[in-house]
């Protein structure tokens, strides 16, 4: 592992996850559905709704990668996965309900911390994104995250979905840089394993106060959220 002083002499990009990274999406799928399940009158509670529709959606991403054949669009399963949420908790939906909240991902806030922190670390490097999101979702959420971030990567470029080394290799190809001069950031560990497993340096977000797990990928650094990270690094 790399120390922040050692990452400060050789990282040319810091290259971050979107969502739950720069966005907060538990709480603002949260809000959305919220008034949506009280309308169909569900009286669960509606962030659970919703880490059952961020596992499921994780799940059949994975699924799908796995499979290595042609890659399927970020919005088609996060359609399946919130239509079968929906089916297990009993609630009646259109086809048009499941493709509304699913285009809310588009319009999902930062965290609070982060857009002075990435425009303290946008003084001394890079910065990008690599996501699990289609290039149309992740173009019209700029105007509501309102990052100039310096590119903008969707993992359909490399044909899979993150942690696959093909994501990584395919955003350092296109940042121009070495593997090794990328700091990965993001708040989900197997993202930070599939970056560091590919060869990238890695930093973890740990918002959540979750153990990182006993991979031997483990970060580089790990942070209690973005702000910290700049104070690191910057």
């Amino acid at each position: 592992m790399a120390s922040a002083e050692q990452l400060k002499k050789k990282i040319k990009v810091v290259m971050f996850d979107q969502y739950g990274t720069v966005v907060d999406m538990q709480a603002g799928l949260t809000e959305i559905a919220a008034p949506f399940l009280m309308q169909k009158g569900w009286n669960g509670d509606p962030s659970s709704f919703v880490t059952w529709w961020r596992r499921t959606h994780f799940e059949n991403s994975m699924i799908d990668a796995l499979l290595h054949k042609a890659h399927t669009p970020y919005r088609e399963i996060g359609q399946a996965a919130v239509a079968y949420i929906m089916d297990r908790a009993g609630i009646d939906y259109t086809p048009d309900e499941v493709k509304y909240l699913v285009a809310c991902i588009e319009r999902l806030k930062c965290f609070p911390d982060v857009p002075v922190a990435l425009m303290r670390l946008k003084t001394k490097y890079k910065i990008a994104i690599l996501s699990n999101g289609d290039p149309d979702m992740l173009e019209a959420a700029k105007r509501h995250h309102g990052i100039p971030f310096d590119e903008v990567i969707s993992v359909a470029a490399a044909n899979s979905f993150k942690p696959h080394v093909a994501t990584y290799t395919k955003a350092a190809e296109l940042m121009k840089v070495r593997m090794d001069e990328v700091l990965f950031v993001a708040n989900h560990a197997f993202d930070c394993i599939g970056a560091k497993a590919a060869g990238m340096h890695s930093a973890f977000i740990d918002r959540r106060k979750r153990p990182f797990g006993g991979t031997p990928y483990q970060p580089d650094l790990r942070v209690d959220d973005m702000k910290s990270l700049a104070d690191l690094i910057v």
